[in-house]
């Protein structure tokens, strides 16, 4: 029977990866990566860098294969999606057919795989075609959300409160009811700046983990808002992409604990 790992590599600091991570990547016969282009070169990088660094088994192989073009700026979102996720999954079924009987392949997955990746998602979609057999694990990372709270120093929550991790996306829709803190991925059109001057603090962070780490954070007045839109317009035409998140949080220091 085939093996698969998803195995989460943590946001982007190699030292992230947990020793169950690394023990896993030396069971592992074949890597699996998709191939972004040219502009995400540094993705692929920091996986095979990964590799060099923490595999000591000789002889595993790298499958390289093209992510499939995802529709940007569709009509309909959620059909964009389940058309861009059908030609993931095919991708995913060649490259899983690829192993051999009682071989062991892994996708070395950014951050958590539980959080906002596609991975487990499209490997039950593969199983569910019933094309291939195989059988898979999940080996947990540290998230965005983890590394960005580390960086600021600060906590998810606040006391007795609920937290929420959404994208910009939904957020546009308005700041959600009975929350207080707010983490927001996947948001290219800064959404963040609909609440200056609303008496929100703002942790924003890009690149978290690399030596391109980006860190800005205080009252979310409309200078901030205005300074970080800045820095990451800069930072994306700099390098091609972009990769942040942010937590907005509503204090409530003065309430009475629930």
């Amino acid at each position: 029977m085939r093996k698969i790992s998803a195995i989460g590599i943590g946001a982007g600091d190699p030292d992230h990866l947990t020793v169950q991570a690394v023990r896993r990547l030396n069971e592992t016969d074949v890597f699996f990566v998709l191939d972004k282009g040219s502009e995400k070169q540094d993705l692929v990088g920091l996986r095979q860098e990964i590799l060099d660094r923490f595999v000591e088994r000789p002889g595993y192989r790298v499958v390289r294969a093209p992510d499939p073009e995802r529709d940007r700026t569709p009509d309909d979102y959620r059909q964009a999606v389940a058309d861009w996720h059908r030609l993931r999954t095919d991708v995913y079924e060649t490259m899983i057919a690829s192993l051999g009987s009682g071989e062991r392949g892994a996708f070395l997955v950014w951050g958590d795989p539980a959080l906002y990746d596609s991975t487990l998602t499209l490997l039950d979609a593969v199983l569910a075609r019933g094309n291939v057999e195989f059988e898979y694990d999940v080996i947990p990372g540290v998230s965005s959300v983890a590394a960005l709270t580390s960086r600021h120093r600060t906590t998810m929550n606040q006391i007795g409160r609920p937290v929420l991790v959404t994208t910009g996306r939904r957020l546009q829709a308005g700041w959600p009811a009975d929350v207080d803190d707010v983490f927001v991925m996947l948001d290219a059109g800064c959404t963040f700046s609909r609440f200056v001057d609303t008496g929100l603090e703002i942790y924003w962070g890009a690149y978290l983990g690399t030596p391109d780490e980006l860190l800005l954070s205080g009252q979310l007045s409309a200078d901030l808002a205005a300074r970080i839109e800045s820095v990451r317009a800069e930072a994306r035409s700099r390098k091609g992409w972009i990769m942040d998140i942010y937590h907005l949080r509503r204090p409530v220091s003065s309430r009475p604990t629930p």
